[in-house]
C-alpha cells in the first residue's frame, strides 16, 4: 500500500484524562520487523478499570490502549516470515496479537509452561509500552501497530484464516481467556462433559464464556448479570438456557436460590465469575453445589476485596481456582474456536462499532462503562472490516 506522511495513534495522560490522538511518522521496517493496519480493537474491562485507576502497578502513562486486535500485515522485512505457530506470513495476511507475550526463556517459561502467563519480562502491547518508546505504535486504539522481532523477541503473532472478518479476528484474545479458564477447570476434574455451568457477568468476556463453555461440552448455562438490554438478550442467543437478571432479583439471597432452582436445586458444578466485581464471590460460591468448582478469571485488576467465610469454602468442599489471561500456545485454540463456530453464534452483534477519533474513543469507553454495549470495538479503517 502507499505510505501515509503520518499515522494516527491515540494516547492517556493517566487514570481520568481525555483520549488525545497524535501524529507520528510512518515508520523505517527493518528485516524482523512488520507494520500491520488495524481493522478492528475492542474495548477491554481491563482497558475501562486502567481509565479508573485500578491497575496495581505502575504504567507508562502517556500509552496507548487496546490489545484485542484484529489487523492485516502492510509492511514486513525479509526475515519476517512465519507467525508464532510457524504459518507462513505475507504482505495481505490477516493476524492478531496477544497483549501478554511471555518471553520464552523466564524460570515460569521454561519450568511451567502451563503458567508461562506469569512470566517474569512478557512483552505487553497496550499496557506496559510507553508511548515515548519509538515508532510509538504499541497498542490497538491506533491506525497502526509496529511489531519488532529483534527489538521485541518475545513478540507473539498469529495468523488468522484468510476469510476471517478482522472484526471477528478481535474477539480471539478474549475469547482465548474464556477457554484457558475452563480448560483450567477441566485439569482441576471440575469441569466435565453436560455439567450445568453458571457465567456471573454478562458483559464481553461472560458472552464469550457462555459460548466456550458450550463449545467444551456444558449442558446447561445460566448466565447472571445486567441489563436485560443489550447483554442478557445477547446471552441468550448465544445459547445460554437461562438468564437472571441481578436487577429484578435485586439481593444475593434471591439469587442464590433463583440460580440455584434453575440448576435443579442442588447447585451448578461449575460457576465462573467474568463480572470484574468483587460481590460476585460470595453469591457465586453458593450458586454451586458442594464438590463444585468455582473460577475466578475476571478480577484482572485491583476492584477491591471480597466479603466471605473461609468456612463455607472449606464445608462445601470446593475447589476455587484463579485463570489470568492465557498462554503463547492457548491463543490458536481461540482462532479455531471463533473460525469452527463462526457461523453458530452471532458474534458480531457483540459488538458496537466506534470510529477512530478523540470523541468516537471517548464515547466507546464511556458507552462500555455505563453497559450500553456488550463489546465497544473501535475501527479506524471501515473499508477493511
Amino acid at each position: 500500500m502507499r505510505k501515509a506522511d503520518h499515522i494516527r495513534v491515540c494516547t492517556y495522560a493517566g487514570p481520568g484524562a481525555d483520549p488525545v490522538i497524535q501524529t507520528v511518522p510512518w515508520p523505517k521496517v527493518p528485516k524482523k520487523a512488520a507494520l500491520l493496519q488495524i481493522g478492528a480493537c475492542g474495548v477491554c474491562g481491563t482497558d475501562q478499570h486502567i481509565l479508573k485507576g485500578h491497575w496495581p502497578k505502575p504504567l507508562p502513562w502517556p500509552f496507548t490502549l487496546g490489545h484485542e486486535i484484529g489487523a492485516i500485515i502492510v509492511e514486513k522485512g525479509d526475515e519476517f516470515t512465519e507467525d508464532f505457530m510457524g504459518k507462513p506470513l505475507h504482505v495481505g495476511s490477516k493476524v492478531m496479537i496477544p497483549p501478554l507475550m511471555p518471553c520464552g526463556h523466564c524460570h515460569w517459561c521454561l519450568h511451567y509452561p502451563q503458567t508461562a502467563n506469569k512470566c517474569l519480562t512478557p512483552v505487553y502491547y497496550g499496557r506496559y509500552l510507553g508511548f515515548d518508546k519509538a515508532p510509538h505504535l504499541w497498542g490497538g486504539w491506533a491506525e497502526y501497530v509496529y511489531v519488532d522481532l529483534d527489538m521485541l523477541p518475545g513478540t507473539k503473532i498469529y495468523k488468522l484464516p484468510d476469510d476471517m472478518s478482522l472484526r471477528l479476528g478481535a474477539l480471539s484474545e478474549p475469547l482465548t481467556s474464556c477457554i484457558r479458564a475452563f480448560n483450567r477447570a477441566q485439569r482441576a476434574g471440575g469441569f466435565t462433559w453436560n455439567d450445568t455451568v453458571v457465567i456471573q457477568g454478562s458483559g464481553p468476556i461472560g458472552i464469550l464464556a457462555v459460548a466456550a463453555a458450550q463449545e467444551m461440552g456444558a449442558g446447561k448455562v445460566i448466565c447472571v448479570g445486567a441489563p436485560e438490554k443489550p447483554r442478557l438478550e445477547l446471552a441468550r442467543k448465544f445459547g445460554a438456557h437461562a438468564t437472571v437478571d441481578i436487577e429484578e432479583y435485586k439481593t444475593p439471597e434471591d439469587r442464590i436460590r433463583r440460580v440455584r432452582e434453575l440448576a435443579g436445586g442442588y447447585g451448578a458444578d461449575l460457576v465462573m465469575d467474568c463480572s470484574g466485581h468483587p460481590t460476585a464471590g460470595p453469591a457465586g460460591i453458593e450458586f454451586l453445589r458442594d464438590g463444585g468448582t468455582y473460577v475466578e478469571m475476571g478480577q484482572f485488576t485491583d476492584a477491591g476485596s471480597i466479603n466471605t467465610n473461609w468456612h463455607r469454602f472449606c464445608t462445601k468442599d470446593l475447589n476455587i481456582l484463579g485463570s489470568w489471561g492465557f498462554t503463547a500456545n492457548d491463543l490458536p485454540l481461540g482462532v479455531d474456536m471463533l473460525y469452527k463456530a463462526r457461523n453458530k453464534y452471532p458474534w458480531l452483534e457483540m459488538q458496537t462499532i466506534y470510529p477512530f477519533s478523540e470523541d468516537g474513543i471517548k464515547a466507546a469507553v464511556a458507552d462500555a462503562m455505563a453497559m450500553k454495549t456488550v463489546k465497544s470495538t473501535i475501527v479506524p479503517f471501515p473499508e477493511l472490516v
